[in-house]
């Protein structure tokens, strides 16, 4: 496996119940971008929050949010990397692996196979299931990244992105 292009899935909700976008960045392995795209905002009504109940936030996630930005994107991604363990369900729904990133300290998450640290700065990655036989060797291709870059910065550049796009939309 290799790492050419790499994938930054994030959301960011609006104020004042303006509901939640979600944001892919395309970059190569420096982080540079190559490929942007931002769903418009997702409002839930009263109606689907008490049909949804607690798997309306990863119907969201999973179903409005990623599975459209990695169908739109056009560039071919070796990984997705997403903070918000939510999701971790898009893979079983498309073949591209998502892995989460994390600084937490791992230790309530010790024995999961599925949890490993990625370099000495405090950061840990995880999987689901389906690509647990391959975290290892992602471990290895993140830590090598996370040498010359930081990780985290790219969700940054994303929820400034939402901003601007929103605040682009809502001033035309």
């Amino acid at each position: 496996m290799e790492l050419s292009r790499i994938a930054f899935l994030e959301t960011y909700n609006l104020e004042d119940n303006g509901g939640i976008m979600g944001a892919i960045l395309v970059t190569d392995p420096e982080t540079k971008p190559i490929e942007f795209r931002v769903t418009a905002p997702i409002k839930t009504t009263n109606f689907q929050k008490t049909l949804y109940g607690d798997v309306l936030s990863e119907h969201i996630l999973v179903e409005l949010i990623s599975l459209p930005l990695i169908n739109a994107i056009n560039e071919e991604v070796d990984l997705i990397v997403v903070k918000d363990p939510l999701f971790l369900g898009v893979n079983n729904k498309q073949g591209i692996r998502v892995v989460r990133i994390t600084n937490s300290d791992g230790k309530d998450k010790s024995n999961n196979s599925n949890y490993v640290g990625i370099n000495a700065s405090n950061l840990f990655i995880e999987t689901s299931k389906k690509y647990e036989s391959e975290l290892q060797e992602i471990k290895e291709l993140m830590t090598e990244l996370s040498e010359g870059r930081n990780l985290l910065e790219p969700f940054e550049r994303l929820k400034v992105a939402c901003e601007q796009v929103h605040l682009q939309k809502t001033s035309e």
